[in-house]
């Protein structure tokens, strides 16, 4: 993305703001239905083309007198006729589309057009009519959404905020998805790990993938460095990488493969229009409760199981009893477990879940939190705890989190066998920022003392190892003094099962002895009678005053 779009994407915002539209959410999803009208309009320009060519076939988006509602019909109103127009009768089109085009009319259904002052909006919408979505690449349009999901950054409305990509690019690398699985977040918000996962696949079938720093291309612009000179600066500087996909064999299949939910309307409008202008026009999003008994979900969409669950679920609510869905293992009501129950419950055979989870539910002593966590391990196989600073979502929560890396076996394992024979546990201490620091509302970066491209090398090694050798130590003896603080380390399923199935990466972790002191013991108890006898002639001294004075 050229400095001249960014340009313009801060002159809107900026403009948005001023005009009192100041809820991030809010103007990002006001932007999203400007973008999309724009984008319907050039995409009914393309199929105009293609039938001039007799390469289309007649299929319409604004047919015939429906023309009056395309973008470059009304662009020049002004004033409350523009505003009107827009609210009146445009949102309402699309809304209408529901049998010829159910996805736009799916994205416009109860749409509220809340840039009220008319001056505002056209001064929005001549700022985007000047970008020719046409000419860009997905790449660009991702990368115009992913600026304005970066205002999601300075603001958690409702409990709602992004979560940052370093720990997405891992999260994502670790379960690595390939073209023919099923992707799902069942509480998908921008869809931020649906967008990581795209593109994890594009590069996976890039013959050129490009490599990134996890602060993004401008970081090495303001650093005057390219990519080899900044990783020979930062060895440990963490990456992820994005291609053209060019040789993804059915860009259908990729596009089929995205599942999406979210309980909130605004949210899976800007989950939609981040995957759109990614380049994915028909994942299966949805708006629905996925607890609840009564969430908006069909029978498909509850029997459906997912090759790959990635997820960073909320985990601060607790349900009432009769709403929760009766099929889900465990009997719980707080919102954490709940997801993690029904993440169990959607994994396909052979499939793999990476979720954010907080540390309470690792070692909480209820009977609901030690069912699940013994369910989880005997049932399904955990190929990592990875435990993330205190600081990694601050400043909108300090709750310690950890990643749980499980999957479910191909076969049940056999009566009185647990599919878990290992825990794998790695400590994340930084995540390539300041875990304790706060400056104008963001962490500051910490590159060189990023943990995660050391944990994604072990993971590595362990994956080849068909995950039967996980890295570092196992837990129990204490390690010879001097010996460097362990960075991982693992447990077998006995010692987990004496611990009452508690996950705590902490509780685990191997101690380092203390060294033992090279002084003569002689010398040590003369050195202590020495102190003693100065004590004693002290007291002495004070008892003869004290008797003085009385």
């Amino acid at each position: 993305m050229d400095q001249a779009i960014r340009r313009k994407l801060r002159r809107i915002t900026d403009i948005l703001w001023a005009g009192g539209v100041t809820n991030p959410v809010t103007y990002i999803e006001q932007i999203s239905y400007l973008i999309y009208l724009k984008l319907l309009d050039e995409e009914e320009s393309s199929r105009e083309l293609r039938d001039r060519l007799d390469a289309g076939n007649g299929k319409r988006l604004f047919p015939d007198q429906a023309e009056r509602f395309r973008w470059m019909k009304w662009r020049f109103f002004s004033g409350n006729k523009l505003r009107d127009y827009i609210r009146d009768e445009v949102f309402p089109y699309m809304a209408s589309l529901v049998k010829d085009e159910p996805q736009v009319a799916e994205y416009f259904r109860d749409a509220v057009l809340e840039i009220m002052d008319p001056n505002v909006l056209k001064e929005v919408v001549d700022e985007l009519d000047t970008i020719d979505f046409r000419k860009l690449g997905p790449d660009v349009k991702g990368d115009i959404f992913e600026y304005l999901l970066t205002h999601l950054g300075q603001s958690a409305l409702n409990g709602q905020f992004r979560t940052p990509r370093q720990i997405r690019a891992f999260m994502v690398a670790m379960v690595d998805p390939d073209i023919g699985d099923t992707i799902n977040d069942p509480a998908c918000g921008t869809a931020g790990f649906l967008i990581d996962t795209v593109d994890h696949l594009l590069a996976k079938y890039s013959e050129k993938p490009q490599e990134i720093p996890i602060y993004g291309e401008d970081w090495l612009e303001k650093r005057g460095q390219n990519l080899a000179e900044a990783k020979k600066a930062i060895p440990n500087l963490q990456t992820y990488k994005k291609g053209a996909g060019e040789k993804i064999p059915d860009w259908g299949v990729l596009e089929a493969s995205i599942y999406g939910t979210d309980v909130s309307r605004q949210m899976m409008r800007i989950s939609m229009m981040n995957l759109v202008l990614h380049g994915i026009g028909k994942a299966r999003l949805k708006r629905a409760n996925v607890l609840s008994e009564i969430g908006g979900q069909s029978e498909d969409d509850l029997n459906r199981r997912y090759k790959v669950i990635l997820s960073n679920p909320p985990f601060a609510g607790v349900l009432p009893k009769e709403s929760i869905r009766q099929d889900l293992p465990t009997s719980s009501k707080k919102s954490e477990l709940l997801f993690l129950a029904l993440m169990m419950e959607s994994l396909a055979s052979g499939g793999r879940c990476a979720v954010v989870v907080p540390e309470g539910a690792l070692f909480g002593s209820s009977n609901a939190h030690k069912s699940l966590r013994q369910k989880l391990v005997q049932d399904f196989e955990i190929l990592a705890v990875v435990s993330l600073p205190a600081g990694v979502f601050k400043p909108y929560a300090g709750v310690k989190t950890s990643v749980l890396i499980f999957r479910k076996p191909v076969s049940v394992p056999q009566k009185g066998k647990a599919a878990t024979k290992k825990i794998w546990f790695y400590d994340v201490k930084n995540d390539g920022f300041d875990p304790v620091k706060i400056q104008g509302g963001v962490r500051p970066e910490t590159p060189e003392k990023n943990d995660i491209p050391g944990l994604l090398i072990a993971w590595g090694e362990y994956k080849k190892s068909n995950f039967q050798s996980p890295p570092g130590v196992e837990t129990g003896p204490i390690l010879d003094p001097g010996s460097k603080e362990p960075k991982c380390w693992w447990v077998s399923y006995d010692t987990i099962e004496a611990g009452d199935f508690n996950f705590t990466a902490s509780r685990y972790k191997p101690q380092i002895g203390e060294k033992v002191p090279d002084d003569d013991p002689a010398d040590l108890i003369r050195e202590v009678m020495a102190i003693e006898k100065e004590i004693t002639v002290g007291l002495e001294k004070l008892l003869k005053e004290v008797e003085t004075v009385t």
